[in-house]
């Protein structure tokens, strides 16, 4: 019997460098920092060990398709498959960035949603029985849901919208941002809030998947908030450090064997939040 093995993207430095600390403290197995660029993250890997703790390390650039499938082959070959995955990778332009919304669209909707998309198609056949996979949305993505137009909002909040819509609907914001008309069809001005409502329901629409393909193997999959947290991305204004803003990703990480909730939700703070 192989063992078992946790996964977390982008988690070189910040939020995603304090749940993998977490994680080597707390979870019974072997623990892969992963980085798009191998030096970054074997300098990671590094200053964790000097802390005593043993993470290992895979390249993986989720914005490169082949750096995906060579890393889920990867973790099928040695470990028959993933028992966590915490998809942490993520990218917000600064307010005063100066590239154009078009740009920003579709660099922001590309990492965030579309290339974590890729991780999950990739890497959900391979996570294993018991297995808890955690998406890192923002509470940005439910502001934004309530300032999307009334009928984008009932899509996103619908039971029966599917994977094909929702990539078609996240499509549809790229191409009408490119084109300057996306709030005059109902969406609001922000791609960062956009790509993380994008991966919330994302998240609702596998983990009803999962409930339907795979009833028996007690796979719990979420998204959350990890709050407003101190790093690269967010500035250094921020009330929340690296360590607090992993608390609710690695609770979700190492939920209970058999425990039935939350699944498919919207967790902050360690609490199921309204969508």
């Amino acid at each position: 019997m192989s063992p078992r093995v946790a996964v977390v993207t982008g988690s070189n430095k910040g939020i995603g460098l304090a749940i993998v600390q977490s994680l080597c403290e707390h979870f019974q197995g072997d623990v892969y920092l992963t980085a798009r660029d191998a030096a970054r993250g074997q300098a990671a890997v590094e200053s964790l060990a000097s802390q005593g703790l043993k993470p290992l390390f895979q390249q993986l650039d989720i914005n490169d398709l082949n750096s995906i499938t060579t890393a889920a082959a990867y973790f099928k070959d040695k470990y028959g498959g993933v028992d966590v995955l915490v998809n942490n990778a993520g990218i917000a332009f600064k307010v005063a960035d100066t590239a154009p919304f078009a740009v920003q669209a579709q660099v922001t909707l590309g990492t965030n949603f579309f290339a974590t998309r890729d991780v999950l198609t990739h890497f959900l056949p391979i996570i294993r029985p018991g297995g808890r996979v955690v998406n890192v949305s923002s509470f940005v993505g439910s502001r934004t849901l309530n300032q999307c137009s009334p009928t984008l909002q009932q899509r996103f909040r619908s039971e029966d919208i599917t994977e094909e819509e929702l990539v078609a609907l996240m499509q549809q914001f790229v191409d009408l941002a490119k084109a300057g008309e996306h709030q005059q069809a109902g969406w609001p001005g922000t791609a960062y809030g956009v790509s993380k409502t994008g991966l919330t329901v994302l998240s609702m629409i596998l983990a009803r998947r999962l409930s339907k393909q795979r009833p028996n193997d007690g796979i719990l999959l979420n998204a959350c908030c990890p709050g407003w947290v101190r790093t690269d991305m967010a500035g250094p204004k921020a009330p929340k450090s690296p360590e607090e803003g992993a608390v609710t990703p690695v609770y979700l990480a190492l939920l209970p064997p058999g425990a039935a909730e939350p699944h498919g939700k919207f967790v902050s703070d360690k609490e199921v939040q309204p969508w």
